[in-house]
């Protein structure tokens, strides 16, 4: 079995574009994370996850990220959103309690339909099947806060799981599959690198690393990927990167400018990552 793993966390559309700039800035190094033996896909990472695990170009997607935002919905995750995911998160000991409290958010919040929601995720995947290689895509129920990990074997649509996984609370609407209503993947944590436990070779690519109350952030979960053995690399926006995203990173005029940062970075990140994958 390949033992390497490639995480994607979550972070927006702009998250979306760092991530493919990452990948092709490091492709460029002479790095090539696309053979990863398994990949993990959270939110945004979820997106590119499927891609990657469908063995699209990665220059053909980096550019893809670069052409003008033409028909895009732009979106805002506001202060009271984030001010009540933080509460829900704070008042909660677990990371399933806070699921559910966000999960109620998410459900009362008013938004477009989910059919329109669903048919934006479908136009981003240029591929609708399951790919044979490992994609574990991560999702968390919206009434109990429980924990959902869609792949193949399941026989979940790819699209219904990647909307899923994408699916912000109090922006965009829980997507139903299978009778069941899901949010964000990041609702449970922004990378959920637990989820490549037993690979000896981790890439994490994490736009969004940070963690709140239950809610493990990168750090914790790489630091116990690393206890059991595992060498891993951590790769997250530089300050050029950050300025790049701006104030939202939900605004698709920002794509362009995140995909070239997070390519400009990779080279500086390359040695690290490497020795990790090598």
């Amino acid at each position: 079995m390949d033992d390497t793993a490639l995480v994607l966390g979550g972070g927006g559309v702009t998250g979306i574009a760092w991530e493919w700039g990452v990948l092709a800035g490091l492709a460029d190094a002479g790095v090539d994370l696309t053979t990863a033996g398994l990949v993990v896909g959270t939110s945004a990472g979820a997106v590119v996850g499927a891609q990657v695990a469908c063995g699209l170009p990665v220059e053909e997607r980096y550019a893809a990220q670069l052409a003008a935002p033409d028909g895009e919905v732009p979106a805002r995750v506001g202060r009271a959103v984030l001010a009540r995911w933080a509460w829900a998160a704070l008042r909660s000991r677990t990371a399933a309690e806070a699921g559910a409290r966000i999960g109620r958010l998410a459900l009362a919040a008013r938004t477009v339909p989910e059919a329109e929601r669903r048919a934006v995720i479908a136009a981003r995947l240029p591929v609708h099947e399951w790919p044979r290689r490992p994609l574990l895509i991560t999702a968390v129920e919206a009434t109990t806060g429980a924990f959902a990990v869609f792949h193949r074997g399941r026989g979940v649509p790819l699209v219904d799981a990647v909307a899923a996984s994408c699916a912000v609370p109090g922006v965009w609407p829980p997507a139903t599959v299978g009778g069941v209503r899901y949010i964000d993947g990041g609702a449970r944590s922004p990378v959920n690198a637990d989820l490549a436990a037993g690979r000896r070779r981790v890439v994490v690519l994490a736009p969004s690393p940070r963690g709140f109350g239950p809610l493990a952030g990168v750090a914790e979960q790489v630091a116990e990927l690393r206890r059991q053995g595992a060498r891993v690399a951590v790769v997250t926006p530089d300050a050029a990167a950050r300025r790049a995203f701006g104030g939202n990173s939900l605004d698709p005029s920002r794509r362009a400018a995140a995909a070239r940062a997070g390519r400009a970075q990779a080279s500086a990140a390359a040695k690290a990552v490497a020795e990790a994958w090598g």
